[in-house]
């Protein structure tokens, strides 16, 4: 039913209900509330507390009085009092307050007071009843529509919607979850806040789970690839300038086994430096020698640039040409047509319609968090499409230097099969980690230039660009103090999210023409510069452990000794920030910060894939996590196609989910 033909609507003020993609009673329903408003507690006059909304009984003191202060604004003053205290209330444009308000009369009011003992526009009623003494939804608006209309119209969705249980009785049970039609009722208008916190686990264990089952079937239903035969490898590892590691023979295993099953899909997760590039390169070369190209896109047209490079010298003896295409480099593009080149790195200039492939078998995408899902179809897109080939993709391979939590793996990754590379290649260095306060800056000064009298190079970062914040350090300021006071006989170059030359000013690092680069967390991910040997974080309490261990990667990337020091202002960060000194695994890193800030701020803003839940927190919601993929598993164990009469709602919502995750 749309919701249109709910009382009070209409068509018009549909329209606006449609801008929050609310179109139908299912979609309100489904519509749950960001917050609420608890009016059950009722206090007195002295107990209200400045700046808190809250519900108190009193009784009207004075008459309403009426005063026009200007064209258009006038307001209406009284005073309430009960046992305990007095309180002056002022409505602004509210005439019908002076009919409203009976002197001597009791109400019920909610609202906020100020350190002066008034209040500005409360809510009141005779009795409590729609605006008082109960717990209310706050829903997200948007403008022309009250929190009133999206309230009137969840209770009427409620009440015209026969919500299906789409759990199994036993499955309720086991976990202690309440039917879906009292869930519903309870999180839109809960009765207290017990009902509320029952009708909240069903719902989240039922998101949990339904995403899970889909992401299971999504692995189960995907499109065939193109069999890639494993070809003899002895040529690419002698290729190579060094002895592969077990973990990276490991993923390369598994990526083989998964094209020779035609379905690669696969992420290859591990730290800054583990060699994920080689692993790449290993898929590269054997799609070459099954007749294929490769795609393998970069975020940043200098990290391109730089894979082209070392991927060219790689396989130059193996007869695999590389190409590049990036915004200012598109000469290749009559190569990759003709299947002339057969390894095409890029930017995401490889989305551009003038790229085509001869026969595109295999995609990659370097640090996949920083493209989206629809990017990385387009390219797949891209692949041969012919009668034989209609219903095929790419093989594909996404990789991240963002260690994450096994947790949370399932959820981020979707239909992704998952390798962790745990471990170094040989020769690198573990950086020296220091955790130091203020006192020793001096110091620290002294070693940033030695550092640079020395032939290396300095990252310096900090957690704001401009002034403004208290105690943040911020690029623009510590970048202009450094290169004409502090660091003045170095050259200084800065790096930030509002710098306009971003890849010129990272390449004149990366070429030495800079000495130290003052830098935001751009530089996160960025460009191998082998000669940058020391890493100083501002504030690095205002980082997450693993943030501050991808900035940590940025250096000993080379043979010399490197260090990174972390200035704490905060001396409750002590703790925290000792796992930085004791850890060099950012997957045990990545676990503690996840344990200690939990994943709404191990995540941070970037969010790096995490789905957007409709009631689901998962800074809150470990727990349901553990048992909804509890259930999931042992559902997938006994009934892999949900072809049981008692998983019959469950499989149609799960399909119902599938095809909104896959954009059918």
């Amino acid at each position: 039913m749309e919701l249109q033909y709910l009382k009070g609507i209409g068509e018009k003020r549909a329209r606006l209900f449609h801008k929050l993609g609310l179109f139908t009673v299912r979609d309100i329903i489904s519509f749950y509330p960001r917050t609420y408003e608890d009016r059950t507690e009722m206090l007195t006059i002295r107990e209200l507390r400045p700046g808190e909304a809250a519900c108190f009984r009193a009784k009207v003191a004075t008459p309403v009085t009426h005063a026009r202060i200007r064209q258009g604004m006038e307001l209406y003053k009284t005073k309430v009092f009960d046992d305990t205290g007095e309180l002056r209330l002022t409505f602004f444009n509210a005439p019908y307050v002076k009919n409203a308000l009976i002197w001597g009369e009791e109400y019920i009011f909610y609202g906020k007071a100020d350190d002066h003992r008034a209040m500005i526009n409360p809510i009141f009623e005779r009795e409590a009843g729609n605006a008082t003494g109960r717990i209310l939804p706050v829903y997200r608006a948007t403008a022309g529509l009250s929190q009133g209309s999206l309230r009137s119209a969840a209770k009427q969705a409620i009440g015209k919607d026969e919500t299906r249980e789409i759990l199994p009785d036993a499955l309720r049970r086991r976990y202690g979850l309440c039917h879906a039609p009292f869930a519903l009722e309870n999180i839109h208008f809960p009765q207290n806040a017990e009902l509320l916190t029952v009708a909240r686990k069903r719902l989240v264990f039922e998101e949990l789970l339904l995403l899970q089952l889909a992401l299971a079937a999504s692995r189960g239903r995907r499109a065939e690839s193109p069999v890639f035969q494993t070809p003899d490898m002895r040529p690419f590892f002698a290729a190579l300038p060094f002895e592969p590691t077990a973990a990276q023979r490991s993923a390369i295993t598994d990526i083989q086994n998964d094209c020779a099953a035609g379905s690669c899909s696969r992420l290859i997760q591990g730290d800054v430096g583990c060699g994920k590039t080689a692993v790449a390169a290993a898929a590269a070369y054997t799609a070459f020698q099954n007749g294929y190209q490769t795609a393998l896109m970069a975020p940043t047209e200098i990290l391109a640039e730089q894979h082209a490079r070392s991927l060219s010298a790689l396989f130059a003896p193996l007869g695999l040409t590389v190409g590049l295409v990036t915004g200012r480099r598109k000469k290749e593009l009559a190569g990759i047509a003709n299947g002339d080149v057969h390894l095409a790195v890029g930017t995401h200039a490889l989305l551009s319609e003038s790229v085509t492939f001869h026969k595109l078998g295999l995609v990659i995408t370097d640090e996949q968090h920083r493209f989206g899902v629809e990017q990385r179809k387009r390219l797949a897109e891209k692949a041969i499409r012919d009668d034989a080939h209609a219903d095929t993709q790419p093989n594909k391979i996404v990789m991240s230097a963002t260690p994450i939590p096994r947790t949370l793996a399932q959820i981020l990754y979707g239909d992704l099969d998952v390798t962790l590379m745990r471990g170094m290649p040989p020769g690198r260095t573990p950086v020296k980690t220091y955790v130091v306060t203020e006192e020793i800056r001096p110091r620290i000064e002294e070693f940033v230039k030695k550092t640079v009298a020395g032939g290396g190079q300095v990252y310096i970062v900090c957690p704001v660009i401009e002034e403004g914040e208290t105690g943040a350090a911020s690029a623009d300021a510590y970048a202009e103090k450094a290169a004409n006071e502090t660091y003045k006989d170095c050259c200084v170059g800065l790096l930030h999210g509002k710098t306009k030359n971003r890849e010129v000013v990272m390449r004149a690092f990366a070429d030495g023409e800079t000495d130290i680069l003052v830098a935001t967390t751009v530089i996160e991910v960025g460009v191998d510069v082998p000669n940058a040997t020391l890493m100083v974080v501002e504030n690095a309490e205002r980082f997450g452990l693993s943030q501050l261990h991808q900035l940590r990667g940025r250096v000993g990337r080379g043979a010399r000794e490197s260090h990174c020091v972390l200035y704490m202002q905060s001396e409750t960060a002590r703790d925290r920030l000792a796992v930085m000194k004791r850890e060099s695994d950012g997957f045990v890193i990545a676990e503690e910060d996840l344990r200690l800030r939990g994943p709404g701020d191990f995540f941070g803003s970037r969010q790096h894939g995490l789905p957007e839940f409709k009631i689901a927190d998962l800074s809150e919601d470990m727990s349901a996590l553990h048992d909804s993929r509890e259930a999931a598993e042992a559902i997938r164990r006994e009934d892999p196609a949900l072809s049981r009469p008692e998983h019959a709602a469950l499989r149609a919502a799960v399909g119902e989910l599938l095809n909104r995750m896959e954009g059918s």
